[in-house]
């Protein structure tokens, strides 16, 4: 196959040229994200009830939800919890579940389930979670000293949004911290009681001054008018002229009895900018959009925003892109000092500037062409795919390098141009192949790994199979050719110069130190099998982590205060929180209360808030957030504060809100919380010390209202007036809504902002005898203790304490038999068993990648004992991957783990073509008849570490001189690949020197044996 391409260079030239046309015109049209679209199968429904508790939203609202929701195909688990006025209920699926289809189906069953839900209750909100909605950039607007804030919001909601959803590229355009506009009616009780009128009076005025005909029509002759009604209100002043009537036929006009006005609805969340009010905008991307091209247009709308809107400060914050670029500067990086150092290791170690050159070209070819494989893949650019890019590259310079150092020596040994390149490619053309196999016989399991880890190494692995098999075809076809035409004019004279003084130097010491070993080969066979375990043992030394430790200068602080103040309240501690570190942060943003975002699945509550800051530098960073933390602990000693580093996209999808040991009960008896009372009891009797209250059992102050039934009835008033009452003083009551060309605008009952027990002395009921009696009358209240939430599952409602202590499972039985002493259903739930099962996961995929190994490099070399030879330099590899790891202190993360599989593949390389080359000269020599067996296998194992001396050894130094850059770089993008840079040396200087030397002695004691 090759002679035959090989005699036809111009159509092989061609070919390649229209590959990579191609590639690159399909390269146009990829999408570039920092991350795979990865449906994660979640789905959140959140539910805001105002004015409602956690018991009755639980009862009333995400009983019946999860009910109905109970047979949902491929649902693997139900979470719900109910708070003072929000509830959220998250459904995780299996994984390999058709997301769309299960969305639809959640949405189908709360239709359904709706009538039965409590009447005025706005229908739950079904959030599905995806990748794709982690905003790309947030948009920072406050309004300047003395602009009016409705307008900004109207501003905000109605251009800025739009102007941004008009983008190419963006797929939704999110917003927090609005104010809407409501008109207030404001009863003036005394002059409503002198004119013999109620509220329900000026209630019913209104609503029936806003009635709207419901699709009546007249006829008039031919014509067919539709009729509206003229007294239709739109402003305040359109509702002071309704007349209020009473029972006797008084009518005044409403103005008189009632004070109306335009106010601002009171929010149940705000977002600061530093210590300003203001709003936040979110953009989020669109799947096949490229995140490259997306924010350099969000900038440009910025900056047309800033022109247009002088009288609104505009400001860009937690832009995503920032590891895209990272990644992509980091792949820019690598090939140009991999370019660079190949150039000159190969010059160094062969004396001419043909082959560098001819390798310089082979680079980016197949590069460009791996990009059509991402396209029939439906692959993106993200940074999952371009590591992918990252691993292979390591192993194309060194197909490269051993094709054209066996075209080389062929040559040497005397064979003509063209039978050279031809039988170069052909000798190691199944080592080749066997390598890049057993290196996608790593990666391709991984794929199965379940969980989000699964699917994201699936644009890895397709990324690595892509490149390493256009790596092959560029290795046996496109090489060949390039050095045909680079040497030809050289004829068939054998290049004397070829190994350069420096690399003579070398192969003198290789074999020195390679005829010591030999002459001591159980002595040295045995120090290298205890070096295995003795590397591995670092191992157990090395921190574990997911992503490596970042250098970030911004951080992320949550609080929930654990007082029951209200949204104002918050806002307010926030601002003098900002205010007393103010001047010592770049930038600072908070989200406070209640969100209003679509897409936010996260738990809102009035009684919490997310504080953001950028800092100058780390120390900066760590010495406020420290003197912050200080400072809420001595003002505010029930808040719970959590200082952790602003999130990323990785660590949102990585990261779990699952708590890491959780011990769960429920009451079999009555199937409720336990009482307040009994469960502080038989907490004390608990058998572990060191835990912390679950959800379900934390505790907020409340306010009890208990109704005299007695005096109620004596005097005649109706429990139904007195709930009606109650929401109208304390609720959110809403009157009406002004409905005008898709603006809507509330009419809401005001009441007087007094004391509770003031309103509920000053607030009448008329009795059965005509006589008014003050609410307070019939009302008593007390402050108690109540759960703060209300926590269920498939099962029903738990509670739940979280554990501590190292190891947590060692006290199940004793917690077990404490929950059966009091009739508790107890089990045990959270990260511990996700990560265990995951490590279980991962043993049993690797033990079959190696299975898989071996049955490949049997097939290779025809041999059940050979491939163990490969096998056993692995541990060498990572036991100097280890050791390097450890010197400079760096932990064993994904990125140090990438490492590995990058070095453990040039190290396979290596021992696969060795052991190839071995058998092949034992062919050779075999037919010789002064030499016998021993001397033919000693001959061959000497001979063989000769001729991939140098393979090795350029290709590890390439990898290494081209990786040692990011060592010496700061910033995002290398402090990501420094754990990877780390593996990659260790393995490939500890490695590979020791595996030059164990290949050879391991296959000497097996031949013999």
């Amino acid at each position: 196959m090759v002679r035959f391409l090989l005699a036809r260079p111009i159509a092989v030239l061609m070919t390649f040229v229209a590959l990579m046309v191609f590639s690159l015109i399909v390269f146009q049209s990829l999408p570039i994200s920092l991350l795979p679209p990865i449906d994660v199968p979640q789905i959140v429904v959140k539910i805001n009830y105002p004015n409602a508790s956690p018991e009755a939203i639980e009862q009333n609202v995400l009983s019946p939800i999860r009910e109905g929701l109970m047979t949902l195909k491929g649902l693997e688990d139900m979470e719900s919890k109910a708070g003072g006025e929000v509830g959220t209920i998250r459904l995780s699926f299996d994984y390999g579940t058709k997301m769309e289809l299960a969305y639809i189906d959640v949405n189908e069953k709360i239709d359904r389930i709706t009538s039965s839900l409590p009447s005025g209750l706005p229908r739950p909100q079904v959030i599905r979670i995806n990748t794709n909605d982690i905003p790309v950039v947030r948009v920072q607007v406050t309004p300047k000293e003395g602009i009016n804030y409705n307008e900004v919001s109207l501003l905000a909601e109605n251009v800025l949004k739009k102007r941004l959803e008009q983008l190419e590229g963006v797929s939704l355009v999110d917003i927090n911290g609005k104010k809407d506009r409501i008109i207030t009616i404001s009863p003036n009780l005394a002059a409503l009681r002198a004119l013999g009128l109620t509220t329900d009076n000026v209630i019913n005025a209104i609503r029936f001054g806003n009635e709207e005909l419901p699709g009546i029509s007249v006829e008039d002759g031919q014509f067919r008018y539709y009729l509206r009604l003229a007294t239709r209100v739109d402003t305040p002043e359109d509702i002071m002229k309704l007349p209020v009537t009473g029972e006797d036929g008084l009518a005044v006009d409403l103005g008189r009895v009632a004070e109306v006005k335009y106010e601002i609805k009171e929010p149940l969340g705000y977002h600061l900018t530093g210590s300003q009010e203001g709003l936040v905008i979110t953009v989020h991307k669109q799947a096949s959009a490229k995140m490259n091209l997306l924010i350099p247009l969000i900038y440009e709308s910025l900056e047309v925003f800033k022109a247009d809107y002088p009288e609104v400060t505009f400001e860009l914050t937690q832009d995503q892109s920032m590891l895209l670029n990272a990644g992509i500067s980091n792949l820019q990086t690598s090939l140009l000092f991999g370019g660079l150092f190949a150039f000159a290791v190969l010059f160094v170690f062969i004396g001419n500037y043909r082959t560098p050159v001819i390798i310089g070209i082979s680079l980016p070819t197949s590069l460009i062409i791996s990009f059509l494989v991402f396209y029939f893949f439906d692959i993106s650019i993200n940074v999952i795919s371009l590591s992918g890019l990252a691993l292979g590259l390591g192993m194309l310079i060194d197909n490269a390098i051993i094709v054209l150092d066996n075209i080389t020596r062929k040559r040497a040994e005397g064979l003509d141009l063209f039978e050279a390149c031809v039988e170069g490619v052909n000798e190691v053309q199944s080592a080749l192949i066997s390598s890049v196999l057993t290196t996608l016989a790593v990666f391709i399991p991984l794929v199965f790994l379940s969980g989000i880890s699964g699917a994201l190494f699936y644009d890895q692995a397709v990324s690595v199979a892509a490149i390493l098999f256009v790596s092959l075809m560029v290795a046996f076809i496109f090489l060949p050719m390039l050095y045909y035409f680079f040497f030809r004019s050289k004829g068939d004279k054998i290049m004397d110069n070829e190994n350069s003084k420096a690399f003579s130097g070398i192969l003198k010491g290789y074999k020195a130190l390679f005829r010591k070993v030999f002459l001591r080969r159980k002595l040295s066979l045995a120090i290298f099998l205890i070096l295995i375990p003795a590397g591995l043992s670092i191992g157990f030394f090395l921190d574990t982590q997911g992503l490596p430790p970042i250098e970030k200068f911004d951080v992320m602080v949550e609080i929930d205060w654990n007082e029951p103040i209200g949204a104002l309240q918050n806002k307010d501690r926030i601002v003098s929180l900002m205010e007393s570190i103010k001047g010592k942060y770049s930038k600072a943003e908070s989200d406070i209360g209640v969100r209003q975002f679509l897409l936010f699945d996260g738990e809102s509550s009035i009684q919490k808030a997310s504080l953001y800051f950028l800092f100058e530098s780390e120390s900066e960073k760590e010495e406020q957030m420290r003197l912050l933390g200080d400072l809420i602990a001595q003002n505010f000693p029930q808040a719970a504060v959590g200082i952790m580093d602003a999130p990323n996209a990785f660590d949102q999808l990585f990261n779990s809100n699952m708590p890491y040991y959780e011990v769960r009960w429920k009451d079999l008896a009555t199937k409720k919380p336990v009482e307040e009372a009994k469960m502080d009891q038989w907490l004390e009797e608990f058998p572990v010390d060191q835990w912390e209250r679950g959800p379900a059992l934390q505790k907020e102050a409340s306010v009890i209202f208990r109704l005299d039934a007695a005096k109620m009835a004596l005097y005649g008033i109706d429990l139904s007036r007195i709930q009606d009452q109650i929401l109208r003083l304390f609720g959110n009551f809403s009157i009406t809504e002004i409905k005008r060309f898709g603006e809507i605008t509330p009419i809401r009952l005001k009441s007087k902002d007094i004391n509770f027990e003031q309103m509920l002395q000053t607030n009448y009921l008329i009795g059965r005898d005509g006589n008014e009696y003050a609410l307070g009358n019939f009302i008593s209240f007390t402050y108690e203790n109540h759960y703060k939430n209300v926590t269920a599952d498939k099962g029903g409602i738990y509670q739940s304490v979280t554990l501590e202590s190292q190891n947590p499972s060692d006290f199940n039985a004793e917690i077990s038999q404490w929950g059966a002493d009091r009739n508790l259903g107890v089990s045990f739930f959270g990260q511990y068993f996700r990560d265990r099962e995951n490590i279980r996961q991962l043993i049993g995929i690797l033990l079959i990648s190696v299975l898989l190994l071996y049955f490949i490099l049997c097939a290779q070399f025809e041999s059940f004992i050979q491939p163990l030879i490969v096998i056993f330099t692995l541990p060498l590899g990572i036991a100097g991957a280890f050791v390097v790891l450890w010197i400079t202190g760096t932990s064993l993360n994904v990125m140090s783990a990438i490492g590995l599989v990058v070095m453990l593949g040039i190290m396979v390389n290596d021992a696969i073509l060795k052991i190839d080359t071995i058998n092949r000269l034992k062919i050779k020599y075999k037919s010789d008849p002064l030499m016998n067996s021993s001397q033919i296998l000693d001959k061959a194992l000497f001979e063989a570490g000769e001729i991939r001396l140098k393979p090795i050894m350029m290709t590890s130094i390439t990898t290494i001189l081209a990786l040692l850059p990011v060592v010496f770089s700061a910033g995002l993008g290398a402090d990501l690949q420094r754990p990877l840079v780390f593996s990659v040396i260790g393995g490939l200087t500890i490695g590979t020197f020791t595996a030059l030397y164990f290949v050879p002695l391991a296959y000497s004691f097996i031949s013999k044996k």
